[in-house]
């Protein structure tokens, strides 16, 4: 699969990471909720966000955010098929974040190549099977229904990325098919938010696994700088940087091609020392 071997790639620091552009298909989305809820709206979204450089982009039509309201798994299809439709025949991958099985089984009926679970495989007990039954990726990222600022995270994320993968193995998910997901924000104070991101390349080298980095927009910078969501890309884009050092082989974002512009200028720079 060519996903799955440029995604290796950038696991190894053979090439750069892969840009994955966010979509939300949902009123309520914490960065751009609305804007792109109706599927004409989410298509041209899409398209801007893979002209701009996006290797793969990630369709979302339930919020995940703090707080957020959620849907049916038909409410929650409803608003991804006709955006999955429009798209599948372009040669743009596809990524489903959704935590249903029932919807990731029919997105992957649709010829979606990742489904990206933010409980890792864990909300759902039909979930491992249904990822396992495809050849498609699944991107397996740490939650927590609660926040505690005591927290051990090293700990909790051994506990539940270990659990992850006991019901990957049990479903019979081939391991280089998994990607971690570290969960920034998901139940996690901006501290320890912070933490996660610095210490990415730990979780990497222990579990010798590819790791998504999400942290476009994220609250952690509006607590720290004290910017709002519309103000923060240049945070992102450090936060990014290091953790590209840090070894993440896909970047999540909002701001497609503002990331592509920062790999081309590195690249400029390394070619012509």
């Amino acid at each position: 699969m060519e996903l799955l071997s440029a995604i290796q790639a950038a696991d190894r620091g053979d090439r750069d990471p892969l840009i994955m552009g966010i979509v939300n298909v949902t009123p309520d989305s914490f960065s751009d909720g609305g804007k792109f809820f109706t599927s004409e709206n989410a298509i041209k979204q899409a398209s801007h966000l893979y002209d701009g450089g996006a290797d793969l982009l990630d369709l979302g039509a339930e919020s995940t955010r703090p707080g957020f309201t959620p849907v049916s798994a038909e409410e929650e299809w409803r608003r991804l098929a006709p955006v999955i439709m429009a798209l599948r025949n372009k040669n743009i991958p596809l990524s489903v974040d959704t935590m249903k099985a029932s919807v990731a089984r029919s997105a992957l009926a649709e010829g979606v190549a990742v489904i990206n679970d933010v409980w890792g495989l864990q909300a759902d007990k039909e979930m491992a099977a249904t990822v396992a039954d495809s050849e498609s990726l699944v991107v397996v990222m740490h939650n927590r229904d609660d926040i505690n600022p005591t927290l051990d995270l090293w700990a909790d994320w051994r506990r539940f990325f270990d659990h992850s993968l006991s019901l990957a193995e049990k479903a019979g998910i081939h391991r280089e098919r998994i990607v971690f997901d570290p969960g920034v924000g998901f139940g996690k104070t901006p501290q320890q938010s912070l933490w996660a991101v610095q210490n990415l390349g730990r979780l990497r080298n222990y579990y010798h696994l590819p790791v998504l980095l999400g942290l476009s927009r994220k609250s952690l910078f509006g607590y720290f700088l004290g910017r709002e969501t519309g103000e923060r890309l240049p945070a992102t884009l450090a936060a990014n940087l290091y953790g590209a050092r840090q070894g993440a082989a896909l970047w999540r974002v909002h701001d497609v091609q503002a990331h592509r512009d920062v790999l081309r200028v590195e690249a400029l720079m390394r070619e012509t020392r």
